[in-house]
């Protein structure tokens, strides 16, 4: 039986790191089996890479992506086979950040787990290739409102292209563009009295206008993958709304390359909808970590390895 109260949550890039997946994988069978699965839609070891590293190669945009889609497929099959039922017949909405939302529409029925890997590498070629190496960059600014940043980057822009990438939670919100205009914007936030202003060690400008490129290639290889509805809705990144329309959610993918992730919108929404228990789903607790600084949840709680089992399984 479906409970509205219930979210599910997919992490995006950053929370990846050597080892990750390898506990949930060794305890269980059916994790085992989701990374087969996008070896063989890749054609490669990814899970091989992941575990044995190194570290570079598994934060590279085209290794990265793929491997946190698969850690957090891993922990909805074991959480599935646990429950003996679909994620979507005990919980009421889902969401993922950035590429999460790969993970989000998969776990909802929407995508396959082959087309999924597939697309995530395909996307993460296409981002990193969209600007040269050197040439973007992106920040965290801590401690400012959204006025506050807009301000700075009409200042900024003169020296480039630079927008709003994440509006992570209250105070914590990613900039993106041109490196030479964010440097700008990083020395006017700190003359302004921002002293929280973090260079991010990305390899591109995700989520603003100079992804273009990347957008056009996923708009063709979207447009040739098999969508369905979703089984319970979906938060989009591009507008913080539930969506459960197959090519509503194909669009917002395709749109979400050069748009800013609204996480904080969308977990408000989803706490409007009702949501008061939060399970992120993957490797890390960023999300959880972003749910407690965004909106009042009664439960919060993320499966990562085996030993974070218990605690979710008594949520659902």
């Amino acid at each position: 039986m479906t409970n509205s109260s219930i979210a599910f949550l997919f992490p995006g890039q950053g929370s990846q790191a050597v080892g990750m997946g390898g506990a949930l994988a060794a305890s269980h069978p059916s994790a085992k089996q989701v990374y087969e699965e996008v070896n063989d839609a890749l054609g490669e070891n990814l899970f091989a890479l992941m575990q044995n590293g190194p570290d570079d190669m598994v934060r590279m945009t085209r290794n990265a992506q793929p491997a946190l889609f698969a850690t957090s497929m891993a922990a909805v099959r074991v959480l599935e086979a646990e429950l003996g039922t679909s994620l979507t017949e005990r919980g009421g909405m889902a969401a993922g950040h950035s590429l999460g939302e790969y993970a989000a529409l998969t776990a909802v029925g929407s995508l396959s787990i082959v087309d999924a890997a597939r697309l995530l590498r395909q996307r993460g070629d296409a981002m990193q290739s969209a600007v040269p190496v050197s040439e973007g960059a992106m920040a965290a600014v801590l401690g400012a409102d959204e006025s506050q940043i807009k301000s700075i980057l009409k200042e900024a822009k003169s020296s480039g292209l630079v927008q709003i990438a994440n509006d992570n939670a209250p105070g914590q919100i990613v900039i993106s563009g041109a490196s030479t205009a964010v440097d700008a914007a990083i020395e006017i936030a700190k003359a302004a009295g921002l002293r929280r202003v973090i260079k991010l060690p990305v390899s591109a400008p995700f989520h603003c206008d100079l992804m273009a490129p990347a957008a056009i290639v996923m708009e063709e290889v979207l447009a040739a993958t098999d969508f369905s509805d979703a089984a319970i809705p979906v938060y989009c990144n591009v507008t913080a709304a539930a969506e459960t329309n197959a090519e509503k959610l194909r669009e917002n993918l395709v749109a979400q390359i050069t748009a800013r992730v609204r996480w904080r919108e969308s977990l408000i929404a989803m706490s409007a909808a009702g949501a008061m228990k939060f399970v992120e789903l993957g490797t890390g607790k960023v999300l959880s970590g972003l749910v407690k600084r965004g909106i009042e949840a009664k439960t919060i709680v993320n499966l990562d390895g085996p030993d974070d089992l218990d605690s979710v399984l008594a949520q659902m």
